[in-house]
């Protein structure tokens, strides 16, 4: 994964045209780009970032941007109350539980 101003891109090869092609991910946007080696990739993907910020600067657009970091959830009373409990018996607040269980279930499938 590339990161650039905040924005991620992930690449895949193609091997029958030999480039590499890129997406910037987390956005409702779509921000391509590519290259043939890994250096034009990366220049390829800080240069669509910047169009990209330009073009909606332009139009006096705000930017879609990268994910905040926060989730609004609403889950059943009876889930609240179990996660609230095990969050206390580890000592930790019901943010920081939910952000390590969700960490830890996320690495498991990267």
């Amino acid at each position: 994964m590339m990161e650039y101003k905040g924005y991620r891109g992930v690449v895949t090869f193609d091997d029958e045209v030999d480039i590499f092609h890129g997406e910037v991910v987390g956005t409702r946007d779509v921000i391509t780009f590519q290259g043939q080696s890994v250096e034009e990739l990366r220049s390829a993907f800080q240069l669509s970032v910047d169009e990209y910020l330009e073009f909606c600067a332009d139009r006096g657009k705000a930017p879609d941007k990268p994910f905040s970091g926060e989730i609004p959830l609403t889950i059943r009373p009876e889930i609240h109350r179990a996660a609230t409990a095990a969050a206390q018996a580890e000592g930790k607040s019901l943010n920081q539980w939910l952000s390590e269980t969700i960490e830890k279930a996320t690495a498991q499938t990267a």
